[in-house]
């Protein structure tokens, strides 16, 4: 069905590169910007689900895409991608920060290596890509997209390393936007509710290897199109911070100003368990 929202010209031909494009919110968004006539460079870990990628996106968008296989925890993988990108295309407007992985196990459980992986991947991930394409984004007073998530406000249980490297992408780009300020370039973290995604099937556990996780005890879960929707107009508009979450404004407000209270109703089922106290009859 065609969309209004899809005659918007803002990307059309503009470069667009996201990282962890193959799946999930980071596909979903391909394809919206496609349809919106962008330009496509798709960063993941699997060429066949990139060549397919590409594919679908000339068959079904008429869209030029390229896809690279690349570890974004790698800055020298990285730089030459991006390169790469920047030598078919002749520069990049917007960088999607998107590649990402989780885990699921306790603090005391969970080996070194696995903060290590997830801060790779999230955090060193989200820096590589962008020190690589900052000239070219500058130049072009282009927009970079962070995803980060519902944990950037509100804790989650057996999440320390995953929390812990969206708190660090809050850091360091609410520090990059001011001092990118006069430059052209915009910068908006999204924060995501619960999205239905593949994350979870290669959460990591403690030990550092790969388990699909159960589904979450945790309400309802927006589907990768209605967040890709919802990043689409927000880069329209260049907005600097887009919340999009199923928790809703009483679950952010506990947790900021009323943290005890939160932590006893609210961050048991946030984090998939049930509150402790609850009866069962």
């Amino acid at each position: 069905m065609y969309r209004k929202v899809f005659a918007n010209k803002v990307f059309d031909r503009k470069v667009v590169l996201i990282s962890g494009g193959c799946a999930g919110i980071g596909r979903a968004l391909a394809v919206r910007l496609a349809q919106a006539g962008a330009r496509l460079v798709i960063l993941d870990l699997q060429q066949a689900a990139l060549d397919s990628l590409v594919q679908h996106l000339a068959d079904h968008h008429n869209a030029e895409a390229l896809g690279l296989c690349c570890d974004v925890a790698d800055a020298e993988a990285v730089q030459c991608a991006i390169a790469l990108a920047i030598e078919r295309f002749g520069g990049i407007d917007v960088l999607v920060n998107n590649a990402g992985i989780t885990h699921r196990s306790s603090f005391v459980d969970t080996e070194l290596a696995v903060f290590q992986r997830v801060m790779a991947v999230n955090y060193f991930g989200a820096l590589h890509c962008t020190q690589a394409a900052l000239p070219s984004l500058i130049e072009r007073s282009g927009q970079i997209i962070v995803l980060s998530s519902l944990s950037g406000f509100a804790p989650l249980l057996y999440r320390s390393a995953y929390n812990a490297s969206k708190h660090a992408l809050h850091g360091l780009f609410e520090t990059l936007r001011y001092e990118l300020k006069g430059s052209g370039v915009n910068v908006m973290l999204v924060c995501p509710g619960f999205t239905a995604t593949d994350l979870r099937k290669n959460a990591l556990v403690g030990d550092g290897s790969v388990a699909a996780q159960p589904p979450l005890a945790m309400g309802k879960v927006a589907s990768p199109q209605d967040v890709a929707d919802a990043i689409y107009l927000a880069a329209l508009k260049r907005r600097r911070l887009l919340v999009l979450s199923n928790v809703d404004w009483r679950a952010r407000l506990l947790a900021r100003f009323f943290p005890r209270l939160f932590e006893r109703v609210l961050l048991p089922r946030l984090s998939g368990m049930k509150p402790q106290g609850t009866s069962h009859g």
